[in-house]
């Protein structure tokens, strides 16, 4: 049996999903093979979306015109902006899910995209012909030909779970590994290697005494993750639980430490330093006491909670042995333990800043095949990906984010230039351009940008368009409004600031740290007035970006300015220039990071580790003889 597609999407995870969503919206003709079609975007870890420069990444796919954002709105159960103590460029969205719903409502989104085709099976082959992948062969059989192949096979190739000396193949607990594209590829001259991750137990909520533990609850505020507007918190709020591990905890899991595959040789591959096992941690800091864990609901009525915290590849007695000591687990029941997991991925910087592979063309890689972790580093590869097949189909120009224009930008730059030594998390230090890259002007930077290929929506646009116009009209009205101190000085006495000795325009004072323009509208009519033309469930979000704007101005500028003088280097190609191997005048190791990468641009050869600023030097030399 033979089918032909323009894109074929290997894989149902975050990325595959996120692939075959922008695909199907460009308006080709697209398949979606995954091995169990009831686990679309299944959340194998923890149930929940966001978090530190995570949720900035969510945003901008929303605004590209993906699907993240909106379906982690409707299956929230919690949501909650992180570092808000801190500047703007910190805050960072994150949201509990109900994964049974988030994996349901992704489903409903596949299938209302008429160009969305699906296929229960696994993929065992690629067709290859002269260097160039022309589609895929599954287990059962059948040959799907196709203009572009996406790979995002998540921990499924080749994938090993490991609970202390019980090895079981599979991608995740019970569910079947995936073989084949991996022994293919290598042979094709792909260089490979293997990565770990791991998940923890799940408790039943049932047996844990909540009492003694401190609540954390969610943000009743306007805050979602999609920039439209009928994207919207539905589902029951719930709240996550904060417990500790303590000596008793430490000392059990020490006594066990030989039987840990991490410890005892029998897992040799890498693992997230980021989000590391319980044993790890009492190793690394064996001078701490404690070490917390969060009780987090998976799902609004589910009776199954995830203890994040408590990663762990130790015996399952174990494990459950060292929790009843745990306060509020002391007679908890499991649902299952946590386990690590070993699985293949090739090294990224055989990909081109498109996601295409070097040596085949056609092909594309995204999520943990590139060996990141996290969903939303997943999904956000898998809409560039698809977005650049798409365009290579029609011959046009690729589609590519740079470091000042997104998250994004700075995850697959980092990837294609630096490759990884263990699993690639983002995070907002990893971003030289933060106060460019906030949460909250995603869609002024990346809608435009989604729009003009054709993937965001003309009303998302045009929402834009409003949101922009308010904000801006907000900014010159009180650029025009002069306020006195019988206006405001009893206000400004209340929150530490200097009363006016004259009057001042109402920009100058929004400019104070301690004034906050919400404040200042409950007590000024004319900015009331003023304000009370927007649209009601967009007063807060314009209100907001105007305060931004307004206060941080002089860092924006001075960012912008930056990153502009250092552009140019981004807008030299070097890509078949140079024969990196007799430039002799290149150090040794930077010839040969030069030739394992082969960058496309000045820009991104002095960012791959090794390449000296003199190496740079030399390049710019030889361009200008």
């Amino acid at each position: 049996m033979e089918f032909s597609y323009d894109v074929v999407v290997v894989g149902g995870g975050h990325a595959g999903c996120e692939a075959a969503a922008a695909s199907g919206t460009l308006g080709f003709k697209t398949l979606l093979i995954s091995m169990d079609l009831n686990k679309l975007a299944q959340m194998s870890c923890n149930p929940a979306v966001g978090g530190i420069a995570k949720g900035q990444i969510v945003r901008e796919i929303d605004a590209l015109g993906g699907f993240m954002g909106r379906v982690t709105d409707e299956s929230s159960i919690q949501f909650r902006m992180l570092n808000r103590s801190k500047g703007p460029a910190m805050w960072s969205p994150r949201s509990q899910c109900d994964r049974m719903v988030f994996s349901q409502k992704w489903r409903e989104t596949l299938e209302s995209i008429d160009k969305v085709d699906f296929w229960q099976d696994s993929v065992t082959d690629l067709i290859i012909d002269h260097s160039k992948v022309d589609g895929v062969i599954t287990q059962m059989g059948v040959k799907i030909f196709a203009k572009k192949v996406i790979l995002t096979t998540g921990t499924f190739m080749n994938g090993l779970i490991h609970i202390g000396s019980i090895q079981l193949k599979g991608g995740r607990i019970s569910e079947p590994a995936s073989y084949g594209i991996t022994e293919k590829l290598f042979s094709a001259g792909f260089r490979t290697g293997r990565m770990k991750t791991g998940t923890p137990v799940r408790v039943d909520a049932r047996s844990v005494n909540f009492k003694g533990l401190l609540e954390q609850k969610g943000e009743d505020g306007y805050y979602k993750f999609s920039y439209l507007p009928g994207s919207n918190r539905k589902l029951k709020q719930r709240s996550c639980y904060l417990t500790y591990t303590n000596e008793s905890v430490h000392n059990i899991l020490y006594s066990k430490l030989n039987e840990s595959p991490m410890f005892n040789g029998t897992i040799q591959s890498l693992g997230p330093r980021y989000c590391p096992s319980i044993e790890t941690k009492i190793v690394t800091f064996s001078d701490k006491d404690s070490h917390q864990l969060y009780l987090e609901p998976e799902g609004e009525n589910t009776i199954e909670y995830y203890l994040n915290g408590f990663s762990s590849s130790l015996p399952m007695d174990t494990q459950f042995e060292a929790l009843k000591y745990v306060q509020g687990l002391e007679h908890a029941v499991f649902l299952r333990p946590g386990y690590a997991i070993e699985y293949d991925y090739f090294d990224p910087t055989q990909l081109n800043n498109t996601l295409e592979t070097k040596l085949l063309k056609n092909l594309y890689f995204a999520g943990q095949i590139n060996g990141t972790t996290g969903y939303e580093e997943a999904a956000a590869q898998g809409i560039i990906a698809a977005i650049n097949a798409c365009l290579a189909i029609d011959n046009k120009d690729p589609f590519v984010l740079k470091r000042d224009e997104a998250y994004i930008g700075v995850l697959i730059d980092d990837l294609v230039t630096k490759g990884v030594d263990e699993p690639y998390r983002m995070f907002t230090s990893r971003a030289e351009y933060r106060i460019l890259l906030r949460q909250d002007d995603a869609d002024q930077r990346l809608t435009p940008k989604g729009y003009s290929i054709g993937l965001a929506t003309k009303e998302r646009f045009d929402l834009l368009q409003e949101k922009l116009k308010f904000r801006d009209g907000l900014i010159d009205f009180m650029k025009n409004l002069s306020i006195k101190g019988s206006d405001v000085d009893k206000y400004l006495s209340s929150v530490g600031s200097t009363t006016l000795s004259q009057g001042i325009k109402l920009i100058d004072l929004i400019s104070r740290p301690q004034v906050k323009l919400n404040e200042l509208i409950s007590i000024l009519p004319s900015l009331f007035n003023y304000c009370e033309s927007f649209p009601s469930n967009r007063k807060d979000e314009i209100i907001e970006s105007a305060e931004i704007l307004i206060k941080y101005r002089g860092y924006i500028n001075r960012e912008r300015l930056i990153a502009d003088k250092l552009k140019r280097l981004e807008n030299i190609k070097i890509r078949g220039k140079f024969n990196y191997n007799d430039l002799h005048t290149i150090s040794t190791e930077g010839r040969q990071k030069l030739s394992k990468v082969n960058p496309e641009t000045i820009g991104q050869a002095s960012r791959i580790s090794g390449v000296s600023p003199s190496d740079i030097n030399v390049l710019l030399v030889l361009l200008g003889r």
